[in-house]
């Protein structure tokens, strides 16, 4: 049982998260119900669920919300976002935490669902990202689905600048520009590793997933997958 000073710590810090969440990530909410309500199963289905790089447990929660019999894996490669998310997911029955690196995980069981947020694009190669997929595509069982909610490059470098421009103009409205110039900006060249949507979508067509759609998109940002 952790202290109540621990707990203290990572309640505050999760809250800080998920509040930076909303002043970075343009429409994050909307984007994060386009994806919960894209999941074609019965609300009262005993669903099997993997969340990858579930963060604060946002994901999970609310498919918990709206699918309280599912089954859900939360897999996080910050251990501190797992304990976040044990808090936040705290009194739900059926959530397993794992720590670990998408480069070395591999999935030991099938599930129904496969959803992510803001996390794959941290895969760095185009291969490494078409090389999960096809894990993922492995993982679900005859009719399951995987969507992911994520950062995507424009088609041409007309269109990714309009992207870029448009993400900014969205943080100004919480964040100073300094701030945006100087740490986010320079953060997401650093860290970040996106792909183009079009062909995320053609390397699901080819791993063997149908009825690909793109689910939201506001520039830069997309809600996407298909079905097994």
């Amino acid at each position: 049982m952790k202290s109540s000073k621990v707990k203290a710590h990572f309640e505050e810090e999760a809250a800080e998260f998920d509040q930076l969440i909303l002043k970075l990530i343009p429409y994050y909410k909307e984007m994060i119900e386009s994806l919960i309500n894209s999941i074609p199963f019965n609300s009262n289905q005993p669903i099997k669920v993997m969340d990858l790089g579930c963060g604060t447990g946002t994901i999970t929660k609310q498919l918990k919300e709206k699918f309280p019999n599912a089954n859900v894996t939360c897999l996080d490669l910050a251990e501190n976002m797992i304990e976040m998310a044990k808090l936040k997911l705290d009194g739900y029955d059926d959530i397993n935490y794992l720590t670990g690196d998408f480069y070395h995980f591999n999935f030991t069981e099938k599930y129904d669902v496969v959803v992510s947020s803001l996390a794959l694009h941290h895969l760095i190669r185009d291969e490494d990202k078409k090389e999960f997929y096809e894990k993922i595509y492995s993982a679900l069982n005859p009719g399951g689905v995987f969507f992911n909610a994520d950062v995507v490059l424009g088609s041409n470098n007309y269109l990714q600048n309009l992207y870029i421009r448009k993400w900014k103009e969205f943080m100004d409205k919480n964040i100073n520009i300094d701030e945006i110039e100087n740490k986010w900006i320079p953060a997401a060249e650093d860290e970040d590793h996106p792909a183009k949507l079009v062909d995320q979508l053609n390397w699901l067509n080819e791993i063997g997933f149908k009825d690909i759609d793109i689910i939201w998109k506001y520039y830069g940002g997309a809600v996407y997958g298909g079905f097994k």
